[in-house]
């Protein structure tokens, strides 16, 4: 079935962002860690992995290439370890850890001792880039005509703010969480901007902790602390808008929902996307979703018959924690069902219409972490194959 839509990211075939990062590269940040090797060398050893996994994304027709995450530890670097105002700690003390919040809960499963994290101290001020360099970096490994397709991956605005509750910000600096988060939004902004004008048009925000508000365990333990969950995720909402506020018109921004990719794929959260459906699609400013759905936990499509018309889902429907590779068949027939029901929420909207809202991609990332999932590169790499080679299968060429 051919394609109508303008063809821009997100793109028929698509990915979450990180990729497994080589040996060489995995062995040279920790050199760099001791000392051994310096800043120069590691950038070189960088820029030669992010050089290959953009061959990679070539070859197997991703067109929203990213570097793969390579210049980071974690996912979710970049944002709060470079604004001012925010304070890093560890370990983190437990009390100041919400054991409510499903994550949290896993961390003390596997005798995890607190990590590290930031808490805000001050006033929050954007005070030099978060991404600029990486996007600039990656500009530099790529052709002129691909620019404009390149994914900046970005932390979620509220990202500490959920696991430390009430220890987020200290009261005599913020009075509530809407101040709180006016200066992040401003940060954002300011970060927003200044990806556009270096020629960024494709950035995605990565966010467990909305999928967290589908967990009945997580809704339950906040009501036993009295906490309004409903009200919390509309300051979250709030806080998104506020980021995105004054985007430029022809930027592609997407957000992916996480329900946990730590370690060998553990996940964290399971339930459905009822809860949260008609407010994450319907008051977020955004353009497209991309939705974990590579297992049950997730819950049915149902929830997207609350997708607007003037918005595009990518189903995670490939996992990326295991090697063994889905049958396309199957895949086909989750996207054409998928497509159904998406057609079914609004009046007039066919399925031909409805299945040119939905891209494909893994469920997550392959890297959240700098260690990656338990496959090696050539299972990635069959994975990567098999999202355009199902593409193709539904939309054709047009991919």
């Amino acid at each position: 079935m051919a394609a109508t839509r303008k063809l821009n990211p997100p793109f028929r075939a698509d990915h979450i962002g990180s990729l497994k990062r080589p040996s060489k590269l995995l062995a040279a940040r920790k050199d760099f860690e001791l000392g051994k090797v310096t800043p120069e060398e590691l950038k070189a050893i960088e820029d030669e992995a992010v050089t290959e996994i953009v061959k990679l994304q070539r070859e197997v027709g991703i067109k929203s290439m990213t570097d793969g995450e390579f210049r980071r530890h974690m996912f979710f670097d970049g944002v709060f370890d470079n604004l001012e105002g925010m304070k890093y700690i560890r370990p983190v003390p437990m009390e100041m850890l919400m054991d409510y919040v499903p994550d949290v809960a896993a961390f003390k499963e596997l005798d995890f001792k607190g990590g590290d994290s930031y808490v805000c101290a001050a006033k929050l001020k954007r005070t030099k880039p978060f991404f600029v360099s990486q996007f600039e970096a990656l500009k530099a490994l790529t052709a002129p005509e691909e620019w404009k397709n390149l994914k900046m991956t970005m932390t979620a605005p509220e990202w500490f703010h959920l696991r430390h509750g009430e220890f987020a910000y200290p009261k005599d600096v913020y009075k509530n969480d809407d101040e709180y988060f006016a200066d992040i939004a401003v940060a954002y902004q300011a970060e927003i901007q200044a990806l556009y004008a270096a020629g960024c048009r494709n950035i995605q925000f990565d966010d467990p902790l909305l999928a967290y508000f589908c967990a009945d365990s997580m809704i339950q333990g906040m009501e036993e602390r009295g906490i309004d969950h409903v009200a919390l995720l509309d300051t979250y909402i709030r806080a998104y808008n506020g980021c995105l506020k004054g985007r430029p018109a022809d930027m592609t921004v997407g957000l992916h929902l996480c329900r946990g990719n730590f370690r060998s794929g553990m996940h964290f959260s399971e339930g459905g996307y009822d809860r949260i459906a008609i407010k994450l699609f319907q008051q977020i400013d955004v353009d497209c979703y991309y939705l974990e759905y590579d297992t049950p936990r997730a819950g049915s499509f149902e929830p997207l018959k609350h997708l607007p018309s003037n918005k595009t889902v990518v189903l995670g429907l490939i996992t990326s924690k295991f090697t063994q590779l889905e049958d396309v068949d199957d895949l086909v027939a989750r996207v054409k069902n998928a497509a159904a029901i998406i057609a079914s929420g609004e009046e007039g909207r066919t399925v031909e219409q409805a299945l040119d809202q939905i891209c494909l991609s893994p469920q997550c990332g392959f890297a959240s972490h700098s260690d990656g999932n338990n496959i090696d590169e050539a299972a990635m790499r069959a994975k990567l194959e098999l999202v355009s080679k199902t593409a193709k299968a539904i939309w054709g060429d047009a991919v």
